[in-house]
């Protein structure tokens, strides 16, 4: 990875990853609950970024099994893929931090 930000999509699948192994679609929902039903991931989309993170080294199969006929897959974290989301929750963090340190030196509530 890089220093630079996240994509949204890449630090809500690794998120749904932190805590389980998951397939495409219990990602897709659990990417939709964290965001407060915000994102939905399409199809194409979701299964295009578990390429790209499979291909950075970010996550990998945890296994495959056959349902319905169909192949499923269910991926995981790999170590990198836990160190580089603990980094970007660092970052997005110390961000908060001092935007909420500025609003309480501003001593105002921003009005809108």
């Amino acid at each position: 990875m890089t220093d630079r930000a996240m994509q949204e999509p890449t630090l809500l699948l690794l998120t749904a990853l932190a805590d389980e192994p998951r397939h495409g679609y219990a990602l897709a929902r659990e990417v939709e609950a964290i965001s407060g039903g915000r994102v939905k991931m399409r199809t194409g989309t979701l299964y295009g970024a578990l390429e790209r993170l499979l291909q950075q080294g970010l996550i990998e199969v945890h296994k495959e099994e056959v349902v319905d006929s169909r192949l499923r897959r269910t991926y995981t974290l790999t170590a990198p893929g836990r160190a580089a989301l603990a980094t970007e929750a660092e970052r997005i963090a110390a961000t908060a931090r001092e935007a909420t340190r500025r609003l309480g030196v501003s001593g105002k509530a921003a009005t809108t």
